[in-house]
């Protein structure tokens, strides 16, 4: 069963995972939230609050890496984590081959491909944070804890540090 608010891949993962109830608590925007802070704004949560899934490249190979909406991925830390010779940033093409989605509406989970997932510490530091449901438009919120067991992921401490 897919709804009109959520990617149906989407909506098929939440069924698979036993989530079916996420679906009423989906929310659509009229205008696309491509962007952590844009979320944040139409959600009425704080920045920390939007969990980004970004996918990088680690010596070519797709991993995806569950960020709060407030930081930046240190992907020295990522290379580090992974024992990879070099990360970079996935390029459009290679997010939607490997997720099924547009950057802008990629979730933690549900994607084309199996990838390693790492999920950066700062997400557990809220009760409820929000992620894309599959499409820039859409939202859900879960708690981190949930949503760091679904996506798969490992804890690391990933994101960049200002001095």
């Amino acid at each position: 069963m897919t709804t009109p608010e959520a990617h149906p891949r989407f909506s098929e993962a939440l069924r698979e995972l036993g989530l079916d109830d996420l679906h009423t608590r989906i929310r659509r925007f009229p205008d696309a939230t491509r962007t952590a802070a844009e979320a944040a704004a139409a959600i009425g949560c704080e920045l920390s609050q939007i969990c980004k899934s970004l996918i990088f490249a680690a010596d070519g190979v797709p991993v995806l890496v569950l960020m709060d909406g407030a930081s930046r991925v240190d992907v020295d830390l990522v290379r580090k984590e992974l024992g990879a010779d070099k990360v970079t940033r996935a390029a459009a093409d290679v997010v939607r081959e490997t997720t099924g989605y547009a950057i802008g509406g990629v979730p933690p989970f549900g994607h084309r491909t199996r990838t390693r997932v790492l999920a950066d510490r700062s997400l557990l530091a809220h009760d409820v944070v929000w992620a894309a449901a599959g499409t820039p438009h859409t939202v859900f919120p879960m708690a981190p804890e949930e949503l760091v067991e679904h996506a798969g992921a490992t804890l690391v401490d990933v994101r960049e540090h200002t001095v």
